[in-house]
């Protein structure tokens, strides 16, 4: 790839408007290893054009032609497939062995499911004397994040290619390099040109463009709440649709009848995977207050064992959290967390000793956390895990519901009708039981400040469709 300083615009690489540049920092070493071009309202405008020309031609497009389309894409992805995983791990710290097998699989993955929707999918239906039509939305602004680049990426580009939308792209500036990767894949499937278009830049800059510009007819973003409400305010004079996907507190109750340790201990390495850099991440262990104590010592024999290396290497480990900034507001809440008086358990403040460059933070668990307590309250982001006890169930589902997010949740039980009932109780948008977690086809989005709308699936193939009823027929 030899022009990361251009943008995918119209169905070619062009120089952006401006000679600004955004420096793309791998965090396991600190420093720029490349830089790529920092967009303007200009160039969103030439982007927004360009998707708005080609629309009414692709949106013509057959059924059969979108599905001939995503396979080639597929193809091409597999192709590319290692490099897209090399690209994650340089740019946003994730481990060599993570990226191939999470990373870059499950934007594999949701090629197929936008394909497996597509082809279920009927786009004309007779209901009660009148004609039902599903037709593409139009112009989309796609804005994605750095945690799950290739994941978040082809969530959203996938089923709007599938539904005949045209599309404009602000990928992470953070992490850009495997959407790039994906647009040269885009191009060299047959994409006519306008209908996929790449702006990289800030968010204050080419997202707030995206969501304010008159002839983009819906956003689809994910991110932070605080950003998030930034976008669907900016899209309001509008009346744009937006789809969101936000940030999230996930409590992950484990029941008195489950096995302790082993919830625990999996409890733990589910929250830390991807340096605890998810959204859904069960940030947040409920354990009866009866169990507290052993709950709290298992958490503490799981963290530990978790080891925390650079990203290059490969085998099971956690690597950097993306950037300063996140290591900076994680290191304050870990401290807000001794200075609130949680127990601190393991880990805390700086980083591990051998690894003195890179934005590394230690595996952290806190232990006697109250839930009004900010390290329970706010999204960290980080391999911070805080350890709550709860008096009985109905407290349990109560800590549960206490929280301004409602993205996921997560019980463990040895009763799986007793863990289907706590589940039902709790507001969130998808619960794991026993860290059983969904496929690519299962609906993923939020109730409260986690969000609306849901992607993945079919779900996220009719997020991308307008619905028109045509009557006076019969």
């Amino acid at each position: 790839m030899n022009h990361t300083a251009q943008f995918y615009i119209n169905g070619s690489w062009v120089a952006p408007c401006s000679d600004e540049t955004i420096p793309v920092i791998n965090p396991a070493t600190e420093t720029a290893f490349t830089e790529v071009g920092s967009g303007t309202p200009e160039d969103v405008d030439k982007a927004v054009s360009a998707a708005r020309a080609a629309f009414f031609s692709f949106a013509q497009w057959s059924v059969q032609e979108r599905l001939e389309l995503l396979r080639r894409i597929h193809a091409g992805y597999e192709l590319r497939y290692d490099e897209i995983a090399d690209a994650i791990t340089t740019e946003m710290g994730a481990p060599t062995d993570m990226s191939r097998a999470w990373q870059a699989k499950l934007g594999l993955d949701h090629i197929a499911s936008a394909i497996t929707a597509l082809e279920g999918f009927a786009f004309e239906r007779h209901d009660r004397g009148s004609l039902l039509r599903y037709e593409p939305i139009g112009v989309c602004g796609l804005i994605t994040p750095w945690n799950w680049p290739a994941n978040q990426v082809v969530v959203k580009v996938a089923p709007a290619l599938a539904a005949g939308c045209t599309m404009i792209l602000k990928p992470s500036e953070e992490a850009p390099l495997d959407a790039m990767i994906f647009a040269e894949i885009l191009h060299e499937a047959g994409l006519p040109a306008g209908v996929f278009n790449l702006v990289n830049g800030y968010g204050p800059t080419v997202g707030a463009a995206l969501s304010t510009h008159p002839d983009i007819d819906m956003v689809s973003f994910t991110g932070s709440t605080a950003a998030g409400i930034a976008v669907a305010k900016s899209a309001a004079d509008s009346i744009k649709r937006v789809g969101q996907e936000l940030g999230g507190k996930s409590a992950n109750i484990i029941l008195d009848d489950a096995d302790l340790d082993t919830a625990v201990s999996e409890g733990v390495h589910y929250m830390m995977d991807n340096s605890g850099q998810s959204c859904n991440a069960p940030t947040r262990m409920l354990v009866p207050k009866h169990k507290l104590a052993a709950a709290t010592e298992a958490a503490k024999a799981a963290a530990e064992s978790i080891p925390v290396k650079a990203p290059s290497e490969p085998g099971y480990h956690i690597g950097p959290v993306v950037n300063q900034k996140q290591f900076d507001k994680i290191q304050s809440l870990i401290q807000m967390g001794i200075d609130e008086g949680a127990t601190l358990v393991t880990g805390g403040v700086g980083r591990p000793e051998h690894l003195p460059t890179g934005y590394y933070v230690k595996p952290t668990v806190f232990s006697d956390v109250r839930n009004d307590m900010r390290i329970a309250r706010e999204e960290i982001f980080g391999p911070v895990l805080t350890l709550i006890g709860y008096n009985d169930e109905a407290d349990a589902i109560a800590i549960a519901n206490d929280t301004p997010y409602g993205l996921a949740g997560y019980v463990s039980s040895s009763s799986k009708e007793h863990a289907i009932d706590v589940a039902k109780q709790i507001r969130a948008g998808q619960i794991a039981i026993n860290y059983k977690g969904g496929t690519t086809d299962t609906p993923f989005g939020g109730y409260k400040q986690s969000g609306n709308g849901r992607e993945k699936g079919r779900w996220g193939l009719e997020e991308f469709l307008e619905l028109k009823a045509i009557t006076g027929f019969e």
